[in-house]
């Protein structure tokens, strides 16, 4: 038998091989994720300092003296929410996004509890057509459905876009869904059954649920789409002040300030800020969603 010390030499052994085998992989991750970080970081630093900093020197220098507050400043970002109308588009931004989660969200919802235990004519060839769709490009729908809005009086309007979004993000979200809800035990369903409860029910009182990591998965992807979607946003509201987005108004900025790098950097962190307090509030949820359905049993 080996004496204590010998078994705390081997542990420490065993931990030593198993870390010096991990020390390349983890030095990659690190110069990676440091390279990647470093732009967003110049930006972030350039977001809050003077235009005439900005022109004289790199955003570098600014950690020579970090704690000398004269080098930095809140005025860009007060300019360009309030003089240059990015607040507007902000608040537009907020009412396009949220109800283009919320609507396919819940009827995705629905149909994937559908597909995975309700029995009904032609549920596989509809699935079929869901999966289809998936692979179509949105291109090709623009123009029959600005069409149709013609016809409907939608150009313009939040609505239209609404819908839109809704159309767009409809088929991967019953398919993400449908994979999670599909494998869910038969046991609890059956002994919801028992239990005399009715398919809505089942489906509010366990299926959605049991459904948030996959829900949340979808959220995440659903609104980073539509909070920097550009083409769908030029195609059914257009450039109108009341109503542009962020993606819209920051166009416009780079045309006209492209030379004004506090502003720009500065609009471009406000447009971060809620994507990254979404997906960081979620982020719990999202492997589990990402990876719920892709093992039965």
């Amino acid at each position: 038998m080996k004496s204590p010390s010998q078994s705390r030499q081997s542990k420490m052994g065993t931990w030593l091989r198993a870390f010096l085998s991990a020390t390349p992989v983890r030095f990659a991750v690190i110069v990676i994720c440091f390279l990647w970080s470093l732009p967003t970081v110049g930006m972030l630093i350039s977001s809050f300092r003077p235009e005439a900093d900005i022109n004289s020197s790199g955003w570098w220098t600014v950690f020579a003296h970090p704690f000398e507050f004269t080098q930095w400043t809140l005025a860009n970002y007060q300019g360009v929410t309030s003089t240059l109308g990015l607040g507007q588009a902000f608040l537009n931004t907020l009412l396009v996004t949220i109800p283009s989660v919320v609507i396919p969200i819940t009827i995705a919802a629905f149909a994937a509890y559908a597909f995975a235990w309700l029995e009904f004519p032609g549920k596989n060839i509809l699935f079929a057509m869901v999966i289809v769709v998936m692979v179509v490009p949105l291109h090709t729908a623009l123009i029959p459905i600005l069409r149709l809005y013609r016809v409907a009086d939608l150009n313009g309007t939040y609505l239209g876009i609404w819908l839109a979004h809704t159309g767009f993000g409809l088929p991967l979200a019953i398919y993400l869904l449908y994979g999670y809800i599909s494998t869910i035990p038969r046991e609890i369903m059956e002994s919801a059954v028992i239990d005399g409860a009715s398919p809505f029910t089942a489906f509010t009182g366990m299926i959605l649920p049991l459904s948030i990591p996959a829900i949340a998965s979808f959220a995440i992807f659903q609104f980073l789409w539509v909070w920097n979607d550009l083409l769908v946003a030029l195609v059914f509201l257009g450039t109108s002040r009341e109503t542009r987005v962020m993606t819209s108004h920051m166009t416009e900025l780079v045309g006209s300030k492209g030379q004004d790098w506090e502003i720009l950097t500065a609009g471009g962190f406000i447009m971060m800020i809620v994507p990254l307090i979404v997906f960081f509030s979620l982020q719990r949820y999202f492997i589990r969603g990402l990876l719920a359905g892709s093992v039965k049993g």
